[in-house]
């Protein structure tokens, strides 16, 4: 499932760099203000900090939410508390588009993720020119030269990364690039089936000073509390906020008590 996602979203890319040349690109980034530091926004504190996803559609659930204007959903998000956006870009199998992101980016003052299958040069210079402020890079989908060029270029482009893994190995192979922000997915993207305990028992793996950062297997309060007892800073939730009012949904996840 990973490799085909990943082939499907460098694909698309290379249809719109037929259309928009590399160049072209990179100059629409180099103009940008300067990106939002989000390793600031996200770094840890006394309480839970929650990124926020726009998410109307993944394979393993089907289509969630339809969310015609996604400014709006990320505004609400932004009242309700989080630290930061996360936009699903893939057109495929979640319905995301690049437009969504350049959207979100103009309706709020927090740092915007672009969560895409990012395997290319030309889909990170487009992050930026889309206005993102972090870039989701998945371990499992990448080598490891890949993914250290990648995640230089995200950096040299005044983004952060969010390097993903799913086992003592991955975090091995995010800290040997310096990964800043070290996400957990309890969703094995091989098979998309949850181990919500994965992110406990590889916690400790992270590296102090990387911000650790939970995601998917999130639908309660209990759920957010859960993680942060295993040392979560941060929880990634899509799907519980894009199916319910997420202004109420947000502030119950942030005062969730620090004990599940």
């Amino acid at each position: 499932m990973l490799a085909d996602l990943t082939a499907g979203a460098v694909d698309d890319a290379r249809a719109r760099q037929a259309q928009r040349p590399a160049s072209a690109v990179e100059r629409d980034a180099l103009a940008l203000a300067p990106a939002r530091d989000a390793r600031a926004a996200l770094a840890p504190a006394e309480r839970v900090k929650i990124i926020a996803e726009v998410k109307r559609a993944s394979p393993s659930r089907g289509d969630l939410a339809a969310i015609p204007d996604p400014a709006a959903q990320a505004r609400r998000y932004e009242q309700g508390g989080a630290s930061a956006i996360s936009v699903l870009t893939e057109q495929r199998r979640f319905k995301g588009s690049l437009d969504d992101l350049v959207a979100v980016r103009a309706a709020v003052s927090l740092p915007v993720l672009r969560k895409d299958f990012i395997a290319t040069e030309y889909q990170v210079l487009e992050a930026r020119a889309a206005g993102a402020d972090l870039v989701l890079l998945i371990v499992a989908a990448l080598e490891q030269d890949r993914l250290a060029r990648l995640h230089d270029l995200v950096r040299e482009l005044g983004m952060t990364a969010l390097v993903e893994t799913h086992s003592a190995d991955e975090i091995a192979r995010a800290t040997d690039i310096g990964a800043e922000l070290i996400g957990v997915n309890a969703r094995d993207l091989t098979t998309f089936e949850l181990d919500r305990d994965l992110f406990g028992r590889l916690a400790e793996r992270i590296p102090a000073g990387a911000v650790k950062i939970a995601e998917s297997a999130v639908h309660t309060p209990a759920d957010v509390a859960h993680y942060r007892a295993a040392g979560a800073d941060v929880v990634l939730i899509g799907e519980a906020l894009v199916t319910g009012d997420p202004v109420a949904t947000l502030q119950a996840f942030l005062t969730a008590p620090e004990t599940p």
